[in-house]
């Protein structure tokens, strides 16, 4: 399998640095997207690129040709109180990231959306709803990750719920939600996102929901 040039918006943050130094691993050239001031913080090996993920006019001319555009920019922590940083932030990111690779003519587009419906969040899932949207409108093709609770450094809380969501998955009426909410690792996150990486759609969008990132699982890559 070839390798792929990958083009990473949100590089050196939670799920960024993680993702970055798998593809590395995996022999994937990579440019990552960082703040002017930031580019140190891109991990050993990847080509910064210093830009603004809020305005596609500053880094666009430095996306490869046919590459894959990961796009990872996003409010931290997100939670209910956060509804005005969703529209700022993630609503103009993904908006930014789409003219982009529509412009430099991306080869794969790669999305980290929300798992939905859900009870709660609903100015955040209804945000990423709108970007996987504007990923469809670009006629790239594309794959969409829904996660629902990324445990990781600084996010462990959600493991007090283990219990709860084994207790969900037991009874048909709660089965369902139990499972398309279920908790991911950030390891099981970088694999899901390398093997989309490596595995890209022909056409159209592919969606990947909680049960397929739990279960991603990497190939050797042929040399």
């Amino acid at each position: 399998m070839a390798a792929a040039t990958v083009f990473v918006t949100g590089g050196t943050g939670y799920m960024g640095r993680a993702l970055i130094e798998l593809l590395l691993s995996r022999g994937h050239p990579v440019h990552a997207l960082a703040r002017p001031g930031s580019e140190a913080k891109v991990a050993k090996g990847a080509i910064a690129v210093a830009g603004d993920a809020l305005d596609a006019a500053t880094f666009t001319r430095a996306i490869p040709p046919r590459a894959t555009l990961v796009h990872l920019v996003g409010t931290p922590h997100p939670g209910p109180a956060k509804a005005a940083e969703f529209e700022r932030v993630d609503r103009v990111s993904i908006g930014a990231a789409t003219s982009a690779a529509a412009t430099a003519r991306a080869a794969h587009f790669i999305y980290v959306s929300v798992a939905h419906p859900a009870p709660v969040m609903r100015a955040y899932i209804a945000v990423r709803e709108q970007g996987e949207a504007l990923v469809g409108a670009t006629g790239i093709p594309a794959t969409i990750l829904r996660p629902w609770y990324v445990l990781g450094p600084g996010h462990y809380w959600p493991y007090l719920l283990i219990p709860f969501y084994a207790l969900g998955r037991l009874f048909p009426g709660t089965r369902e939600q139990a499972t398309r909410l279920g908790l991911v690792t950030l390891q099981q996150m970088a694999t899901a996102l390398t093997v989309a990486v490596e595995n890209a759609p022909s056409a159209g969008v592919r969606i990947v929901d909680v049960p397929a990132i739990q279960q991603a699982q990497l190939r050797t890559m042929a040399q």
